[in-house]
């Protein structure tokens, strides 16, 4: 990799919808230069024998079982419902029907 050019951080800030300032621009042109220059140190690193891992730690279930309990009553829950039917709570529609 090499470094990153002040023209590709202002290329992905408008992809991006970002407004940046000048002092931005030359704050994220340096650090993401450093960044690409410690990739560029890690491939340097001989994983030849390292098995290809998802995680660092070993990992387990830590849920609970899921057991059947008893619930609130319907109607208390219900009773500060601004809008509800059917003993269901009634939102106001956010997808438009195609």
């Amino acid at each position: 990799m090499g470094a990153i050019t002040r023209r590709q951080v202002e290329h992905v800030a408008r992809l991006a919808r970002l407004e940046l300032t000048e002092e931005e621009i030359d704050l994220f042109t340096t650090q993401l230069g450093d960044i690409l220059k410690w990739v560029d140190k890690l491939q340097e690193l001989d994983t030849t024998d390292v098995e290809p891992t998802a995680h660092t730690i070993p990992l387990r279930n830590v849920m609970r079982k899921d057991e059947v309990k008893p619930s609130w009553p319907k109607e208390e829950i219900l009773k500060n419902a601004s809008d509800e039917h059917n003993g269901f709570f009634r939102v106001p529609r956010i997808l438009e029907e195609e």
